[in-house]
């Protein structure tokens, strides 16, 4: 059993607050919205290198101790953690019980296979595979965006289960979890290069490229890329697809494809513009509020 303490503080004091929550020995801290739900509730969004500025007006903070800490060294803790983090007193608080769980089956309960196509599956590790006929990549949800759950990565899929040919060569740019990589190497494509920003993305995508048995290089996105490739797919976000045009393109051989997502329906007019001078994207499918956005190079 563990204690669940839940504090309130507003957004210049909670992160302190939970800082000090773990220096004084809670085993974890989390930080919610605490107007949630209401009116008042603050989605926060954050692209790549530009996270929110803040934290919400009224912040939710979320302590987990063990459940054997007694009401008298609960509250000294929280006394200790409410004096380092610059408040003047303890702040409100509420304490519930947890039972305990197994928290490996219950994430893994959460997590089911995923038909993109008839002929393509994502399948956790520790399920069976529903069509033993179709391709299926083994992906286990991780640090690493793309696990095939989300609308953008689902239109990406779906798209390379048309767009690739046998033996077509495919440049999967900022490849996350290598699931697009992998998908594109298992569909037949003969020359596979993925790259990210992230250095634990590219660890996480090799890795997965080796677990699924797909041929993909994969490099940093620092590392010049000279190659053009038939096929091009970016499944990052707005900003980073606008600034990012110019180099995209110019790797997308005479004649080959590129499919772009991580893109708002609100938000598809600012690529489509940003993209005008190399390549004319079209909306080709969308899904839940998201775009996919596709392009043809000119050429033979």
């Amino acid at each position: 059993m563990w204690i669940s303490v839940t504090l309130h503080a507003d957004a210049e004091k909670a992160e302190a607050l939970s800082d000090a929550l773990m220096e004084a020995g809670a085993l974890s801290v989390s930080i919610e919205d605490a107007d949630a739900g209401t009116d008042a509730e603050k989605p926060q969004f954050g692209e790549p290198g530009h996270l929110p500025t803040s934290l919400w007006d009224h912040s939710r903070v979320i302590a987990l101790f063990d459940g054997e800490t007694g009401r008298p060294e609960l509250e000294a803790a929280l006394a200790e953690a409410s004096h380092a983090a610059g408040l003047e007193s303890v702040p409100a608080f509420s304490t519930e019980e947890v039972a305990e769980q197994n928290w490996v089956q219950l994430t893994q309960s959460q997590f089911d296979p995923i038909r993109i196509t008839d002929r393509l599956w994502i399948v956790p590790s520790w399920h069976e595979a529903p069509d033993a006929n179709a391709i299926n990549i083994e992906l286990d949800p991780g640090m690493a965006f793309g696990t095939g759950s989300h609308p953008t990565t689902r239109l990406c899929l779906e798209w390379l289960c048309e767009a690739v040919a046998p033996g077509c060569s495919v440049l999967d740019y900022g490849c996350g979890s290598g699931i697009l990589g992998i998908a594109a190497a298992k569909l037949g494509a003969g020359d596979v290069l993925g790259i990210d920003i992230d250095d634990k993305a590219v660890e996480a995508a090799h890795d997965n490229a080796a677990r699924n048995h797909a041929a993909m290089r994969l490099q940093h996105s620092a590392v010049p890329v000279g190659d053009t490739f038939a096929i091009v797919v970016a499944n990052i976000l707005t900003n980073p697809l606008c600034v990012l045009a110019p180099a995209i393109a110019a790797r997308v051989a005479p004649g080959g494809r590129v499919a772009l997502s991580g893109v708002l329906e609100t938000q598809a007019e600012l690529v489509i513009e940003a993209w005008r001078p190399f390549i004319a994207l079209e909306i080709g499918a969308s899904l839940d509020g998201w775009v996919r956005l596709e392009g043809r190079r000119p050429g033979p």
